[in-house]
């Protein structure tokens, strides 16, 4: 399969002494700066999570920290997809995954819909 090069996302090589990022602070400002950017419904619990939704209703995206099933199986994100043409699916990233990394999978998520 041959694409474009205006498909292909930018390929970014930091500064090594830029790549404190790596290790997780358990933040989710970025990917909650990425959502707010891309007009998704955000909603916060009182609990502390935080629920999102795509414009077009068929992206979840969950942080829990005080999710205590979801910190049972490890995870701290969860992103749930319902595409229009296959089956659902759901990817969960652990507790020490960057939210950084997350907000990188998200945007190559939406770059192609």
């Amino acid at each position: 399969m041959n694409a474009s090069a205006t498909l292909l996302p930018a390929v970014v090589r930091p500064a090594v002494e830029d790549r404190r990022w790596l290790s997780s602070d358990h933040c989710a400002g970025p990917v909650l700066d990425l959502l707010g950017t891309l007009g998704w419904a955000v909603v916060d619990t009182p609990e502390a999570n935080v629920h999102a939704r795509s414009p077009d209703g068929r992206v979840y995206v969950g942080w829990l920290p005080e999710d205590s099933a979801a910190w049972k199986r490890g995870i701290v994100w969860k992103v749930r997809v319902h595409p229009t043409d296959a089956e659902p699916w759901v990817q969960e990233f652990g507790l020490c995954t960057p939210s950084e990394a997350v907000a990188g999978f998200i945007t190559a998520l939406v770059a192609h819909r």
